[in-house]
């Protein structure tokens, strides 16, 4: 497929083709200006902005790791106003409830007589950012579930559609910390990426301080509309990518479900589950978005290892063994990378 090669004017065919070449311009200019409007007020974490533009230009849901005080949540604010989107925050506490994020029917007067009416939760909005997610018990954790996969809610039996596009950005804090609850597998995988926040180098935590000590800092502009992210998705699945490729995410994948035919005897040792196909799906579909975040119009095999930490960080569990030899999953994630070698077409 080449809409995506950027062609001369004079081989434009169709509306599409010229739809397609100004919606890349506009994405691999607007990384640009995302990033200028973003420094305005977040210092550093180049790498992770790059990993949750990835994932919302693909459609994709983000778990944001990392202590308190290190700006998550202003980040997910920021990057709400950036894109235009109705956004609504979610404090997730202990006390609580499922019907608090998905809406709950009342009773209510009306000129035919008393009846339910639903009454829609803060989930029904663009972006959604859950915070402190892993500070609920599992069972309100699980209310998100549906409205992530199905992008809708259903109450007394009614299915409510979301609005689109539909984003979650939950933050968490380190599951050692007193008062937090580890996330279901299921939830787990719902994620695209698993995105890890880490403490700042000491300049930047230096400007961090002066900047937030002194005068107000600037204000974020909006860039993009609800419209242009649905129409990034939709240019997104159509970047081409070789069967090699596919076969690489695929790979990575598999080799990290333990007892498997083929899975190293590191995973096997240390591990008690592995990534499904929603892995390599999200890989993939990671892989293009960066490609063209590049000015790339194909995939190659950086792309997919770029984003293999992120992607397989939420699906891989470890045992106890790993925990006792001081393991953790990006340790395993290392060493799947060098254990599975991309193998290229022969000639």
């Amino acid at each position: 497929m080449n809409t995506l090669a950027e062609p001369k004017p004079e081989e434009l065919t169709s509306p599409q083709q010229q739809e397609e070449r100004e919606a890349v311009e506009r994405l691999t200019t607007g990384r640009a200006q995302i990033e200028t409007e973003l420094s305005k007020v977040i210092v550093g974490q180049k790498e992770v902005i790059e990993q949750i533009l990835i994932a919302l230009f693909a459609g994709g849901h983000v778990l944001i790791t990392g202590a308190p005080g290190l700006a998550k949540t202003l980040l997910v604010k920021s990057i709400a106003r950036i894109f235009h989107l109705k956004f609504q925050r979610i404090q997730f506490t202990p006390d609580l409830m499922p019907a608090d994020i998905t809406g709950t029917e009342i009773l209510q007067d009306s000129p035919e007589g008393r009846r339910m009416v639903f009454v829609p939760g803060p989930v029904f909005a663009n972006m959604i950012l859950a915070d402190e997610i892993n500070r609920t018990p599992p069972k309100t954790q699980a209310a998100l579930l549906e409205a992530m996969q199905e992008h809708q809610v259903t109450a007394a039996g009614v299915r409510h559609a979301l609005e689109e596009p539909f984003f979650v950005l939950a933050t968490q804090n380190p599951i050692e910390m007193e008062g937090t609850y580890p996330l279901p597998e299921a939830q787990l995988d719902r994620f695209m990426f698993n995105v890890v926040m880490d403490y700042l180098p000491e300049d930047e935590e230096v400007a961090v301080v002066t900047r937030t000590t002194a005068e107000t800092s600037g204000t974020i502009e909006p860039l993009f509309s609800g419209q242009d992210v649905l129409r990034f998705h939709l240019l997104a699945r159509r970047v081409p990518i070789a069967e090699e490729m596919i076969r690489y995410a695929v790979r990575l994948a598999a080799a990290s479900r333990p007892h498997q035919r083929g899975t190293p005897d590191f995973l096997n040792e240390w591990a008690s589950w592995g990534a499904g196909t929603r892995a390599a799906q999200f890989l993939v579909l990671g892989a293009k978005v960066r490609a063209l975040l590049k000015g790339r119009a194909h995939v190659t095999v950086e792309d997919i290892r770029a984003l293999a930490l992120p992607a397989l960080r939420p699906r891989i569990l470890l045992n106890y063994r790993a925990e006792a030899e001081g393991i953790n999953v990006e340790n395993v994630i290392q060493r799947l990378l060098e254990h599975v070698r991309f193998e290229a077409p022969s000639t």
